[in-house]
């Protein structure tokens, strides 16, 4: 695994834009970044592809001892809801997309950091922005990534004739673009698919069924919106009755709670893919996290005692996690973390953020990788 310097590409930022990557360049801080790239072996993705399916199926085996136990009271999950996430398990509903979020540095085996199980961002950028870059600058001989084909095989299994609706915070400009080309992946799947603004969405109280912006009923939704957000609408009392498939399902409540750390550390104390979690601090050097909290957050890095790191943000009252320390790959100064996309059930993509904190962040950099 190296991190080698590149030529950005002749008004690189009109390509992208064209290809729907318009935040290249949030606030004037780069996030897009093309004048670097990381390359692999093939070993090397041999190895992470080895590790995605074997934490995909380790998860998997955590939600079934999480719901047959009834352990969704350390997930701080509000109990009218565990009998309808146990239904959405039992009922194997579907699932789309995730993305583990990996420390490697090619010497070690991938450690996991945590699951974006539920609203995974970045997914154009490890989807079509970097692979369309390979084309151009023409480094390396390939790439992982075969994203965009297993969301198209992914949306082919659904019914067509139902409507899909794609849903999420429009005024985010990210969040819109994932949403935006999460739909454009269905269409090409053939399916009929809308957009509509999370906050247009409602509840019909006559008919007992949610509704989108022109009054018709929703069937089937994917949702750009965390379940915890979900959780406090004023329309959260009726999810459980609601006639409605969500993607992601409910059950990727268990999965998208750092709390599955801990229990994937009880169950698996021995995987070489697993760093020790727990509900208090092991030691004097750890990783602090709160249990539901987004673009790294309030989350505080601790080594012999001593803070390294602490991120602000609005989730500090929230119950947290403490996670062994592991020491992120540095390429002078750029801390690297590995996104590894499961879609449909197969691991099939990276996507690398880096940025010169240890903690990744909002305005963390996206750069694109090849493997020779």
């Amino acid at each position: 695994m190296q991190r080698l310097p590149a030529q950005p590409r002749a008004n690189w930022q009109k390509t992208v834009e064209e290809q729907g990557l318009v935040f290249h360049t949030p606030d004037e801080n780069t996030y897009w970044n093309e004048s670097a790239y990381y390359q692999f072996t093939r070993q090397e993705i041999d190895e992470l592809e080895k590790a995605t399916y074997a934490l995909n199926d380790m998860c998997l085996a955590a939600v079934e001892h999480v719901i047959s136990n009834h352990l969704l009271d350390r997930f701080h999950i509000p109990p009218e809801f565990h009998d309808w996430i146990g239904q959405s398990w039992e009922h194997d509903e579907i699932t789309i997309v995730g993305r583990f979020d990996l420390a490697f540095d090619g010497n070690q085996p991938p450690k996991l950091l945590e699951y974006n199980a539920d609203t995974p961002t970045s997914l154009l950028e490890a989807s079509v922005i970097q692979w369309q870059w390979m084309k151009d600058a023409r480094f390396g001989n390939d790439q992982f990534n075969s994203i965009h084909e297993r969301l198209i095989e992914a949306w082919g299994k659904l019914p067509k004739n139902q409507t899909v609706h794609f849903t999420g915070i429009t005024e985010n400009i990210e969040d819109f673009v994932t949403v935006s080309y999460l739909q454009d992946t269905a269409t090409q799947a053939g399916l009929t698919a809308a957009y509509l603004d999370i906050e247009t969405m409602g509840w019909d109280h006559d008919r007992r069924l949610f509704v989108d912006d022109k009054d018709q009923p929703i069937s089937r939704c994917f949702k750009l919106y965390p379940w915890e957000w979900m959780l406090r609408e004023l329309y959260a009392p009726h999810l459980p009755n609601a006639p409605i498939s969500w993607l992601e399902p409910p059950w990727k409540m268990v999965l998208s709670n750092k709390q599955i750390l801990v229990v994937l550390s009880e169950l698996y104390p021995n995987s070489p893919y697993l760093l020790k979690s727990a509900n208090q601090p092991m030691g004097d050097s750890f990783v602090k996290k709160p249990i539901l909290a987004r673009e790294g957050a309030n989350v505080t890095v601790v080594q012999g005692g001593q803070v390294q790191t602490q991120s602000e943000g609005a989730y500090a009252a929230q119950p947290s996690v403490y996670q062994e320390l592991f020491q992120l790959p540095n390429f002078n100064g750029n801390h690297a973390i590995l996104g590894s996309w499961m879609v449909n059930g197969y691991a099939c993509g990276l996507g690398i953020r880096e940025d010169n904190s240890k903690v990744t962040g909002n305005y963390s950099r996206f750069v694109p990788h090849v493997f020779e």
